[in-house]
């Protein structure tokens, strides 16, 4: 016998909420997926009237979700919001390069202007060299700093007021896990807050996908027909993210709710004023935000380019080090040359 949808709308329901374990129809779940959206964009004041909002856009289901939503509900609640979608071509053959074609495809579908800038135009180099250098260990170490320094380069080219990026519920529960697991407690203080930067020079990031689950984000993608592409990054499989995101799935098998009671949680978090906070600042460098004197993104570029990969991977007096002992190098062979060059 068919099970009715529990708003007692009259339809069959067609799915159960992961999130709430509610039975519902598909015009129901719409309604209740987009108003909870809705809702959290009101209540946190992630936008104001006029702004002009870059979606972070991978071509993947977040993303994909995240602009079609952001359209919708621009358009139904009349935020004034100017979208534009912003892709970070890191340069991964068959991946990278294929889910762009969807970016553009939601370009098309939703009519909203794209941008997109490659590693190879803002860094010198793409993934697949980075990783030809530096191997399949630490490659995801440089592609998360240097995405997120792309990102803040892509929006100030465009002007934008904020970026609006795909993080879901389940992403931040894994984030704070893995802070946790590592013990840090800079990154732990605020990987749960739904608005990040902000200050001055800097443009802030928002999550408006922070209280979604990434089941229901998937369900409403293929209810409602959305094009998007979900083949896994080739260089993902070793990532440390992959370990913190199984544990959690063992641990929703147990408790449906733990991916919110983490989040809420974290948010709940507090430190002794002894605890040392970095002071977010902009590097001398690059001109980007940072909380070191150069940011991550500069010394691992400086390390590539040095021809030491490892040069930001680990403790900085180890990188110093490995200075030291190439400039020890260069000068001894270059006193070499000065000397042949004599006779």
């Amino acid at each position: 016998m068919p099970i009715k949808c529990k708003t007692e709308c009259g339809r069959n329901a067609v799915l159960k909420r992961p999130k709430t374990s509610d039975a519902l129809c598909k015009e129901c779940f719409f309604a209740a997926f987009e108003a909870e959206i809705h809702y959290t964009i009101i209540t946190n004041k992630l936008f104001t009237k006029g702004e002009k909002v870059a979606v972070a856009a991978s071509g993947g289901k977040d993303s994909t979700v995240l602009a079609y939503v952001l359209k919708l509900l621009n358009d139904r609640h009349d935020y004034g919001l100017q979208l534009i979608l912003l892709s970070i071509d890191e340069g991964i053959t068959g991946y990278r390069d294929d889910s762009l074609e969807t970016v553009k495809k939601n370009r098309d579908d939703y009519q909203i202007p794209l941008k997109i800038l490659s590693y190879d135009e803002l860094y010198g180099w793409t993934m697949d060299r980075i990783v030809g250098q530096i191997g399949r260990s630490n490659n995801c170490t440089f592609c998360g700093v240097f995405r997120r320094q792309a990102l803040d380069r892509g929006a100030k080219q465009l002007e934008v007021d904020s970026i609006a990026t795909g993080h879901n519920a389940d992403d931040i529960a894994e984030t704070v896990l893995m802070n946790i697991l590592r013990g840090d407690t800079a990154r732990l203080r605020r990987c749960t807050d739904i608005r990040t930067g902000g200050g001055e020079n800097t443009i802030p990031r928002v999550k408006p996908l922070k209280y979604t689950y990434e089941k229901e984000i998937v369900m409403y993608a293929h209810f409602k027909k959305l094009v998007y592409f979900s083949t896994e990054c080739v260089f993902a499989p070793n990532a440390y993210r992959g370990h913190a995101r199984a544990y959690l799935k063992d641990l929703e098998r147990v408790r449906p709710s733990v991916i919110m009671d983490i989040i809420h949680s974290g948010e709940q978090l507090l430190f002794k004023d002894t605890v040392k906070k970095p002071v977010r600042g902009i590097c001398e460098r690059c001109g980007f935000v940072s909380s070191q004197q150069p940011c991550k993104a500069c010394i691992l570029l400086e390390g590539l380019n040095r021809g030491l990969p490892k040069l930001g991977i680990g403790k900085k007096s180890k990188g110093d080090r490995m200075r030291l002992k190439q400039d020890k190098e260069l000068a001894l062979r270059e006193r070499a040359n000065l000397v042949k060059n004599d006779f």
